[in-house]
Parts: C-alpha cells; sequence; structure tokens
C-alpha cells in the first residue's frame, strides 16, 4: 500500500521571524516526498499560533499540487466546524481540478476555544456542525443546486461551482466514538493518532455502524498515522529526534498562550525526562527501519480491513537536510515494507 509522509505545518524554529522560508520548505518537502515515493504528503492545520502552525491547508495544497504530478495530497485534518462549509466545499473543488483529482480531504472537529472566538465558530455546536457540513459536501460537489437547513447552517438554493471532476474522499480526524461512528454514517474513512489498542477499538465501532445503517465497510479507507524515527537502534533514534519531538509535542500546550504573545516565537522549555517517556501512550515508534516496519505491521494483523500508513515525521525544529534524511530513511527502509 505504501506510505504517505506529513504533517507538513510551515511552522517557524525558535527566534525566527522568515516565514519564507517555512512555505518554500514546505513545497520542497512535498516534491521531496514525491521523488522518495511516498504516496501521500499531508498538512495540518490551527489558527493564531505564534508560529505560524499552518491555517490554510488548501491554500498549500493548491501550491503542492502545481509543484508535483502523482502524489496524493491529504489535509490532516482541516477544523471544519471555523470553516463555513459552501467556502470549505470551493476551496477543495478548486484543489482537486488543481491536482487532476489528488485531494483527499480530511476534516475534525478542532479543540482551541482561542481558535473558535478568533474565527466566530460556536465549540459547543461543533459536532452538530460537522453533521451537517459532511451532508452539505456531497451535495455541493455536484454542481447542481440545492438547499440546506439545520440547525447550524441555512443556505440558500444555490449551485455550488466549480464542481470537482472526480469524488473527494473525505476522512474524519479524531478519536472518540461519536465522531468515528459519524465517519461510518457520512465519510469515506478516518485519519486516525491513536496508540494500536485504540485503534482497533474504533476498527470496531466502524465495522458495528456500517453493520447497523447497511454500508459496505470495503467503501471505507483506514488510515493510521503515527510518528516514526528511524535510526540504527531505539536509543539512537531518541537520541537523534528527542528534542524535535519534544518540541512539536510542548507546542500543542503552548498553542493558546501564544496568540497573544509577541514575536519571535521561542524555545520549548528543557526536557528533563529520559526519552523513553516521550513515546508513552501514544502512536510513537522509534528504532530501526525493520523494528518500524513490524510495528505497522502488528497494527494491520489486529483488524479485519485494509490500513493505510502515514508517517508523522515532519519536526519544524530540524533543518532541510535532516528532514530529507529522515524521510530518506523511511522511504528505503519502511515503505516497500507496507
Amino acid at each position: 500500500m505504501g506510505l504517505g509522509f506529513g504533517l507538513l505545518s510551515a511552522q517557524l524554529r525558535p527566534g525566527e521571524r522568515n516565514w519564507t522560508r517555512a512555505y518554500d520548505e514546505t513545497i520542497a518537502l512535498a516534491v521531496e516526498a514525491e521523488r522518495l515515493g511516498f504516496t501521500s504528503v499531508w498538512t495540518t492545520e490551527h489558527h493564531f499560533v505564534d508560529d505560524g502552525y499552518m491555517p490554510s491547508l488548501l491554500v498549500v495544497a493548491a501550491a503542492i499540487a502545481q509543484a508535483t504530478t502523482r502524489i496524493e495530497l491529504g489535509t490532516g485534518v482541516i477544523l471544519a466546524p471555523m470553516h463555513h462549509p459552501l467556502r470549505l466545499a470551493e476551496d477543495a473543488a478548486t484543489v482537486q481540478l488543481l491536482s487532476h483529482g489528488r485531494l483527499i480531504l480530511g476534516l475534525g472537529l478542532g479543540w482551541s476555544e482561542v481558535e473558535f472566538a478568533g474565527l466566530g465558530a460556536d465549540a459547543r455546536r461543533r459536532g452538530a456542525a460537522m453533521d451537517e457540513i459532511l451532508q452539505i459536501l456531497p451535495l455541493a460537489w455536484t454542481g447542481e443546486p440545492f438547499t440546506h437547513s439545520g440547525a447550524v447552517y441555512n443556505l440558500p438554493m444555490v449551485g455550488v461551482r466549480p464542481a470537482p471532476p472526480t469524488k473527494i474522499p473525505v476522512l474524519i480526524g479524531g478519536g472518540a466514538e461519536p465522531a468515528i461512528r459519524r465517519a461510518a454514517r457520512l465519510a469515506d474513512g478516518i485519519f486516525a493518532n491513536v496508540p494500536a489498542e485504540q485503534f482497533v477499538q474504533q476498527v470496531r465501532w466502524v465495522l458495528d455502524e456500517c453493520e447497523r445503517i447497511g454500508r459496505d465497510p470495503a467503501t471505507f479507507r483506514f488510515l493510521h498515522y503515527s510518528i516514526l524515527l528511524p535510526a540504527a537502534t531505539r536509543e539512537g533514534a531518541l537520541a537523534q529526534y528527542g528534542e524535535a519531538l519534544w518540541a512539536m509535542q510542548w507546542k500543542y500546550s503552548d498553542m493558546e498562550a501564544s496568540a497573544t504573545r509577541s514575536l519571535p516565537p521561542p524555545a520549548a522549555p528543557t526536557y528533563n525526562r529520559p526519552h523513553e517517556a516521550l513515546l508513552l501512550g501514544r502512536a510513537t515508534y522509534a528504532g530501526s527501519p525493520d523494528e518500524l516496519v513490524d510495528a505497522l505491521l502488528a497494527i494491520r494483523r489486529e483488524v479485519p480491513v485494509p490500513v493505510e500508513f502515514v508517517a508523522r515525521s515532519h519536526f519544524p525544529l530540524l533543518e532541510y537536510g535532516a528532514q530529507t534524511d529522515l524521510m530518506a530513511q523511511l522511504a528505503e527502509g519502511v515503505a516497500p515494507h507496507v
């Protein structure tokens, strides 16, 4: 099935102000991912973060589409309740046209009160909003006039144009049972970042919901993404990438506070625990390429469905050369075996 790569986020490094560098590298990494044979490349969304964590995934997807020719373009994920559904439909259709059918539209609920407030969305109605968005998008993409009346959105009779030339697969990111069951009813797959045992449970929820509504699970895609840290040994991988992994993890706890902080972005505080602790309770694997392959195949053996894998191995703290070296190790040692 191959291996995807991401999640590209175009974040500044500590003390930096040069977002041109960050976005130029983002496009270059996508081009390199295609050259190395990755099957998909994924972006990720947040808003108002001091390091500029990527807010405009479909804009970047359009740029990547023009710089590449074969690789699938995944959004992992767009925070759908913060976007107007008709604008989301238009932008996704445009990327599907520019990419000649390579878009995978990953959607999620979002969690940051700062983001919802800043964008004028209601976090309390995010689940209801997602239900309606998943009903609106397929109608919008027909190109024919339609209307929608719901608890969150009331849309006039309009036709959304341009219409995408091919179906845009919609995946749902999230871990809670309602989100997974919503995906089984209304979407084309899940984009899951959970430890193996939780992923097994998510698959059970999908299959149960498919049986309940009479859906063939063969029409559903199961994507699991995890942090993969390649080196000769597990200890070597943690020593090489531990600081970058900590910086990425820490930033999530810092996001809301950073929305009102002046530039430039600060460095993460010093991590004083063993790097092994960074892996606990997470979908994170470190070691030789063979060990990483074994970890992924073990997940696939635990579920009765085909599973596609994405390496969440982009680290904003890494310099470009170190990042492309990591990508090459995964492309050569892991991708051909999964």
